[in-house]
């Protein structure tokens, strides 16, 4: 198999249809390909048109069936198990991510035999300030904080070597975050702008409070910064308490009644603070320790032709 295009899917119904056709006619002519469908828990009809396509489509296709929603992280890991081509390749479904761009990327990694990987990235992103804002906050602080390098605006729109899939099918951490984890395992990493479509039907799956979720597993998946910042927060609350102890007996209790307040309310905060950090980082190892799976699927339909 010469590429495995690795499709996450959750509410698409209207899409992967649409989807399987422009990739047929853009790789048309291409060689051996299959299309890797990981329906993540959808509630609408994904399965029923994604079975349709195993039983009326004349490409390779491959459907995997979570028995429920485990996230696009999941996702993204199932296919890439399932992938057996010599490239990979991960694109959304919704077509905001061209396969005639997919096409020109795996172009330039067949033609530049010194990259691994080529990912895409928007130089210009259609998005509201305040977002904007927060991403490029983001994106800095995860930067000073963390041993590996996070590119601004990369996404999981890339394709890449099987080397570069087997390296990452290798990390079987139970919470993912691929951008982090392409930056981890390394490899040589071409990035190639390119300007994201419009939804060919749905909505975005995505909201604030979703991004908000997934930068913080970023940096709780790859610094331990916070954890270094609740130790320094212990000794800064000791020495304050000596300090306290100091002006006690100088200036006496009864004109440091305020100040007692203030002291107990402040120094509980920053301890509340440090008690909640280690809890994520507790809450983590403890998903990983159980050891349960990645994800669960329900089926794993084919029709391949090899």
């Amino acid at each position: 198999m010469k590429l495995s295009a690795v499709i996450p899917c959750y509410n698409e119904e209207g899409n992967v249809k649409l989807l399987h056709d422009v990739f047929n006619k853009v790789f048309k002519g291409f060689g051996s390909y299959e299309l890797i469908f990981v329906n993540d828990g959808s509630r609408d009809n994904t399965i029923v048109e994604l079975k349709k396509l195993v039983k009326s489509s004349k490409t390779n296709i491959k459907v995997v069936d979570f028995s429920r929603n485990f996230g696009k992280e999941a996702a993204m890991y199932a296919g890439l198990k399932e992938a057996s081509g010599e490239y990979v390749c991960i694109i959304d479904a919704d077509l905001q991510q061209r396969p005639e761009v997919l096409l020109d990327m795996y172009n330039y990694l067949v033609e530049h035999d010194e990259y691994d990987s080529v990912c895409a990235f928007q130089d210009v992103r259609n998005e509201g300030k305040v977002l904007s804002f927060f991403k490029n906050t983001f994106y800095k602080l995860i930067n000073k904080i963390s041993d590996v390098n996070f590119v601004r605006g990369a996404s999981d729109f890339r394709v890449f070597k099987r080397s570069v899939r087997d390296a990452i099918v290798s990390l079987g951490e139970k919470h993912r975050f691929t951008k982090g984890i392409f930056s981890y395992v390394g490899f040589n990493t071409y990035y190639m702008p390119y300007q994201a479509e419009e939804r060919a039907s749905g909505v975005s799956k995505w909201s604030f409070i979703s991004l908000f979720k997934y930068a913080i597993l970023g940096i709780l998946s790859f610094s331990t910064l916070p954890l270094k910042i609740a130790t320094a927060l212990g000794c800064i609350t000791l020495i304050g308490s000596f300090i306290y102890l100091i002006i006690s007996l100088i200036i006496g209790v009864n004109a440091t009644t305020m100040l007692m307040f203030f002291m107990i309310a402040f120094f509980g905060g920053i301890q509340l603070l440090a008690i909640g950090i280690f809890s994520q980082y507790m809450a983590m190892m403890y998903g990983e320790v159980k050891d349960r799976p990645i994800y669960i699927a329900r089926e794993i339909i084919s029709n391949s032709k090899k």
